[in-house]
């Protein structure tokens, strides 16, 4: 895993351009997230970048303590303002040195800042796969951003207190494949799945 600072303003770009891709008529359709549409989906990307930016600046509370799971995410009327804006902020805060120091917290979780960072990553290069694959996008995430998302999964995965894997069982990805192919199913999505 990568455990130094990198700029996560790539990634959060190539998201917001997804999400600025996205149609209205999209919003309720599936995404590879199980139960989660569009919406939801982009609801969860807002929540996680207004969670991990908190985390960068050491601003516990609620909305680095929430527990991403406890309820299903939704989107305001805003959102397409809101997003964009937000995910400005994460990369920024995460300019910061300071970010990448000492303890945090982020879903209720307690957690060094430089693994934070990374779960960072992961969050944005996942869920940006996740809205890419519903809304029929082209997407390509930033390397760096995947290298620290495939490392920490990879940790995860190698981690057997983890059972059925970090966010379900492992789908299985020949060796040979791209690193997308691989990240996606140690975060136990098929690289394959269609709407």
């Amino acid at each position: 895993m990568i455990d130094k600072m990198f700029d996560l303003g790539l990634q959060t770009r190539i998201v917001a351009r997804l999400a600025a891709g996205v149609r209205e008529e999209q919003l309720a359709d599936t995404t590879p997230c199980p139960g989660w549409t569009v919406r939801t989906l982009l609801g969860h990307l807002l929540g996680l970048a207004t969670a991990f930016r908190d985390a960068g600046r050491k601003d516990l509370g609620a909305t680095t303590d929430t527990n991403p799971g406890a309820s299903l995410p939704d989107i305001g009327p805003g959102w397409r303002e809101e997003l964009p804006a937000v995910l400005d902020e994460l990369a920024e805060v995460w300019r910061d040195p300071e970010a990448w120091t000492g303890a945090t917290r982020a879903g209720g979780v307690t957690l060094p800042g430089a693994v934070a960072g990374a779960v960072a990553a992961d969050e944005l290069v996942i869920h940006g796969w996740d809205l890419a694959r519903a809304t029929g996008q082209e997407y390509e995430p930033d390397m760096t951003a995947l290298l620290a998302s495939y490392g920490f999964l990879t940790a995860a995965a190698d981690d057997p207190s983890r059972g059925d894997g970090l966010f379900g069982p492992v789908v299985p990805v020949p060796a040979d494949t791209p690193l997308l192919d691989r990240a996606i199913g140690l975060s136990g999505r098929d690289p394959e799945w269609k709407p």
